[in-house]
C-alpha cells in the first residue's frame, strides 16, 4: 500500500493542477469527523462545500447505496426507474413545484434552467427575449452558460465573450427594476450568495424579485444549489420570504455526496422542453436517486431541520462573539442556518488562517475574497460546534 507521501507525490504528477489541495489524503469519515491516511482527525465544517448533508458513513445512506448497487445502478432515461419516480414526487411535494428534471451537478441544473427559460419565450413567439438579470458577486457554475450568469470576473476571465446576462448589485431591487426590459426572460438569484462570501439576501428582497418578475412577465429563477435541502433551516431558503419561484436549481446536499442535480419547475413550464430538446445520460440514475431518497428520509425522520435551527443559533452566536473578540482580524460574521462565515479584514490572508485551522484539525473553506465559510453536515452536534469555535478562537488568538 502506498504511503500518504507517495500518494501526494502521485497526485502532483498525474492530476490536472487546477486545484490547491493540502498535502494529506482523507481516507475515512464518520459523522462530522474525517481522518487522513496518517491517522490525523479533522472536524468537518467544510462538508464537501455544503454537500455532506448526513455527514460521513451515515448508516441510512450507506445501506441505500449498497442496496441499490446490488439491484441496478444505471439504465439511462430510455426507461423509468422506481427510485427516480419516487424522488421526483417527493421533491415536488416538498417545494410546491410540479416537475423535476435530473442531472449530475449544480452547473448542469443551471444549464437546464437557463435553457428552459429561453425556450419558454421562444415557444411564445418571442425569440429575442432571452436576457437574464443576475447579480454581481454571484456564482452559478463553471459551464459556459452558468458562467455567463456568474457575476465574478475572476471566474469568467479567459473564456471569451459570455453574452446574454446583465449583472446588478445584489440586494438592490431598484437596480433590478432599472435593468428590466422587453428582452428580459428571467431574474436569477441565490437566497444566500455562498461563493460570493456567504451574503444573505436582505429581508423582503426575494419577495420583491417575485413582484418585479410578475410585473414584467419574466420568470423568477432560484439557485438553491448551496442553500437547499434544509441548510438554512427550511427545505428551500426562499421560504424565508414565502416565495415560490418559477424554477429552482438543486444539487450539492441532495444525495449527501453522490453526484446529482435537479431542476424543478412549475406546471406552466412542464411542456417547454419536449423530448430531444434536453437530456442527461446519467441524470436520475437509480443509484443517485436512491441516495437522495435516503437523505430526504433522514432529513424528516431525524428532524434535521430542527437541528439546523438549534445548531445554527449556537454557531452564529459563537462566530459573532469571536468577531468582537478578534476585531483586529475579523470585520464581521454573517450567514443563514448552517451556512455561516467570518469575514476577515483587509490585509488578513485567508489562506494563512485556513492552513492554521487545518493544522489544528478543523476543515473550513474560503468563500469570496476574504470569508471563512462554515458549512458543516446537518447532523452536527452541540459539542462539535463548541469544539470548532474553540479551535477558531485559539488560531485567531495566535494570529493577532
Amino acid at each position: 500500500m502506498p504511503t500518504e507521501a507517495e500518494l501526494v507525490e502521485k497526485a502532483a504528477h498525474y492530476l490536472y493542477p487546477n486545484y490547491r489541495q493540502p498535502p494529506f489524503v482523507i481516507v475515512r469519515g464518520k459523522g462530522c469527523e474525517l481522518w487522513d491516511k496518517s491517522g490525523k482527525r479533522y472536524l468537518d465544517f467544510h462538508g464537501g462545500i455544503a454537500v455532506s448533508t448526513l455527514g460521513h458513513a451515515h448508516p441510512r445512506l450507506v445501506e441505500a447505496v449498497a442496496s441499490q448497487a446490488a439491484q441496478v445502478i444505471h439504465l439511462s432515461n430510455y426507461f423509468y426507474n422506481e427510485p427516480n419516480i419516487q424522488l421526483a414526487e417527493r421533491l415536488c411535494q416538498l417545494t410546491g413545484l410540479a416537475r423535476a428534471f435530473f442531472c449530475n451537478s449544480g452547473a448542469e441544473a443551471m444549464e437546464g434552467m437557463l435553457k428552459l427559460t429561453r425556450r419558454y419565450f421562444f415557444d411564445k413567439g418571442q425569440p429575442d427575449r432571452y436576457r437574464i438579470v443576475a447579480f454581481d458577486n454571484s456564482f452559478h457554475g463553471r459551464t459556459l452558460g452558468a458562467l455567463a450568469a456568474t457575476g465574478q470576473k475572476k471566474y469568467r476571465d479567459g473564456f471569451g465573450p459570455l453574452p446574454g446576462v446583465t449583472h446588478v448589485p445584489y440586494g438592490d431591487a431598484g437596480a433590478v427594476r432599472a435593468a428590466m426590459g422587453p428582452d428580459v426572460a428571467g431574474i436569477l438569484f441565490e437566497p444566500v450568495q455562498g461563493e460570493g462570501g456567504v451574503l444573505p439576501a436582505p429581508p423582503g428582497f426575494m419577495a420583491e424579485l417575485r413582484k418585479i418578475a410578475d410585473e414584467h412577465g419574466a420568470l423568477l429563477l432560484a439557485d438553491e444549489i448551496q442553500t437547499g435541502i434544509g441548510r438554512t433551516g427550511s427545505f428551500l431558503a426562499v421560504a424565508k420570504d414565502g416565495v415560490v419561484p418559477d424554477a429552482v436549481a438543486l444539487a450539492k446536499g441532495l444525495a449527501g455526496g453522490v453526484p446529482i442535480g435537479a431542476m424543478l419547475c412549475g406546471a406552466h413550464l412542464a411542456g417547454v422542453l419536449p423530448p430531444g430538446s434536453h437530456g442527461s445520460t446519467f441524470g436520475g440514475n437509480p443509484l443517485a436517486s436512491a441516495a437522495a431518497l435516503a437523505v430526504l428520509g433522514a432529513l424528516e425522520d431525524e428532524k434535521l431541520m430542527d437541528n439546523v435551527k438549534a445548531r445554527s443559533l449556537e454557531l452564529a452566536a459563537g462566530l459573532a462573539e469571536l468577531a468582537k473578540k478578534h476585531e483586529k482580524l475579523i470585520a464581521t460574521s454573517r450567514g443563514s442556518g448552517l451556512l455561516q462565515a467570518l469575514v476577515l479584514k483587509d490585509g488578513v490572508d485567508p489562506r494563512s488562517i485556513l492552513e492554521r485551522l487545518r493544522e489544528a484539525g478543523l476543515l473550513v473553506s474560503i468563500a469570496g475574497a476574504s470569508s471563512l465559510r462554515f458549512s458543516p453536515p446537518l447532523v452536527i452536534r452541540e459539542a462539535e460546534v463548541r469544539e470548532a469555535l474553540g479551535i477558531v478562537d485559539r488560531i485567531l488568538g495566535g494570529a493577532a
